[in-house]
């Protein structure tokens, strides 16, 4: 392992490797990312707009203090529980001889597929006096911690153990051994995953609604529900986004510009796992508690309230009709999406320099703010300038095009720049127009790449609930939804199909998802 410059601080950038983009493509990219930065331009003028006086007035209240404290809390103390967990968990499957790694490595995917609204509802059923911060800690630990689990034990099974052995060898011990050359080696995923952790706390509602805990999110919400007030909502929104934004400069930051890479030629060795002894029965107790509380709670949960709603619980036509519109909603989502990521994905891989890196940055901007910043940006942009468009299905895609392009834009890059170039320009010189050779060799070869894509943002849009409830059109029940208004009510037993279909459609890509981080990092 020898550390290196970072690619983006390398000297490749200085001299372009491609043709510019054309103008008609330029043009084209450049409204979709104009589109892409409404929410956040439509907060930044809100509050310049209402200037420094009014806003100091509504940042200067109690509320929001305490709503401060909240949010920030849940962040600070929840992802780094969620980094212990995911790394001590990753390193005792990957890296041990713990019993039954070959059960536990998928088992500590498969909670990713339990969205952390119904995981509330599985532990508010079990503890119905369940609320305020420690309930939140404990669920969203839960809900998330494979956010750190799968990145790090993904590069767990790639590292070459040679540096790790040959400090043991020299006298290290294997605490020592592990902070000073596997912890170093781990900076990239840990940090990555950190801040996947620290949006989605960011971003949930249902969760803390649920557990009656206040925080940006849920605030911005009930003060649009009650009041319609444009000014309080946006000043909150505009702290959510801030919040925001210092979670990823500050993981910008801490990742710095330094990797670790392999160099020369040869096969990786495979680690010989480590004996763990004694400790061998204990930490199998520990792995199979955090499942139990991770995943066998909302299980047994979602098992027990189907069983006591018995056939009646599945005889409502609702079920049906939430179903259709919610398969509906995330196919043509997940359609829509993909197309306009691909734009984005072609310039990324196929032309380098500034306008490359603006165009692949731009896409995670609104991604990575909360859904209820960008429907609340949305629905205010639509009542004033664009009324036609208001509780309208074309609306809602918006909105989920804008919060899950990334999910399609990453599979796509990766798929582009798999096709060689050269099998282009050897269709185009054998005489096919441009747009022929597209359809014949370039999507033919990516498209298992925006297949993977397109499923992401289905399962996402699927399980969806802030932007839905805020923008869904009246007389739309999506699963989510209605699973929410049955939850809300208390009816839990009405609720659990809802819940089942949920995961249910979830879990087809969590499993895709683990496949592809193994043999990822199996290569």
């Amino acid at each position: 392992m020898v550390t290196a410059d970072h690619p983006l601080t390398a000297a490749p950038d200085v001299a372009p490797t491609g043709p510019r983009p054309g103008p008609a493509l330029r043009a084209g990219v450049l409204v979709l990312v104009a589109a892409t930065f409404i929410p956040l331009g439509y907060i930044a003028w809100s509050m310049i707009s209402l200037g420094p006086g009014p806003v100091y007035q509504l940042l200067a209240r109690p509320r929001v203090g305490e709503l401060l404290v909240n949010t920030v809390g849940l962040v600070v103390v929840t992802v780094p529980l969620c980094l212990i967990l995911g790394v001590a968990t990753a390193w005792l499957v990957e890296r041990t001889d713990v019993p039954g790694r070959a059960v536990w490595r998928p088992l500590f995917v498969a909670p990713l597929a339990v969205p952390a609204f119904i995981n509330s509802y599985a532990w508010v059923s079990v503890v119905p006096t369940l609320h305020g911060f420690w309930a939140g800690v404990l669920v969203a630990t839960m809900s998330y911690f494979p956010f750190a689990y799968v990145p790090v034990a993904a590069t767990l099974r790639r590292l070459d153990p040679a540096i790790e052995e040959s400090a043991r060898a020299l006298g290290s011990s294997p605490a020592t051994a592990f902070r000073r050359i596997v912890l170093p080696q781990l900076r990239l995923a840990i940090l990555g995953g950190g801040l996947l952790i620290g949006v989605h706390l960011l971003a949930e509602y249902g969760a803390f609604a649920m557990l009656r805990f206040s925080t940006f999110t849920t605030a911005i919400f009930e003060q649009f529900q009650a009041t319609f007030n444009g000014a309080a909502g946006s000043t909150l929104a505009g702290v959510l986004v801030l919040l925001c934004l210092v979670l990823i400069l500050g993981e910008t930051a801490a990742r710095g510009n330094a990797r670790y890479a392999r160099i020369g030629s040869g096969a990786q060795r495979i680690s010989t796992p480590q004996q763990l002894g004694s400790l061998g029965i204990p930490a199998s107790i520990g792995l199979a508690l955090l499942a139990a509380l991770a995943l066998g709670v909302p299980v047994w949960i979602i098992a027990r309230w189907l069983w006591i709603g018995g056939i009646a619980a599945w005889t409502s036509t609702d079920i049906v009709t939430s179903t259709w519109q919610t398969v509906v909603l995330a196919a043509a989502a997940a359609a829509l999406t993909t197309v306009l990521a691909f734009p984005f994905a072609w310039v990324a891989v196929r032309y380098s320099g500034f306008f490359a890196r603006f165009v692949e940055g731009s896409n995670f901007v609104t991604s990575s703010m909360p859904g209820i910043v960008t429907a609340l940006a949305l629905v205010i942009v639509a009542i004033r300038y664009v009324p036609p468009l208001y509780q309208t299905v074309a609306l809602v895609l918006a909105a989920y095009v804008l919060l899950f392009l990334p999910r399609a834009m990453v599979n796509l890059r990766s798929g582009l720049a798999q096709v060689p170039p050269g099998l282009e320009e050897a269709s185009r010189s054998l005489g096919v127009s441009p747009s022929r050779t597209f359809l014949r060799v370039t999507l033919r070869l990516t498209a298992p790449a925006a297949a993977a894509g397109a499923s992401l943002v289905f399962v996402a849009v699927a399980t969806e609930l802030t932007a839905t409830l805020l923008l869904a059109p009246t007389g739309t029940n999506t699963l989510a939804m209605r699973f929410w208004s049955l939850s809300s009510e208390l009816d839990y037993p009405g609720a659990a199909p809802y819940a089942f279909l949920l995961v249910a459609l979830s879990v087809p890509v969590t499993v895709v998802l683990f496949r592809q981080s193994t043999k990822v990092a199996a290569l």
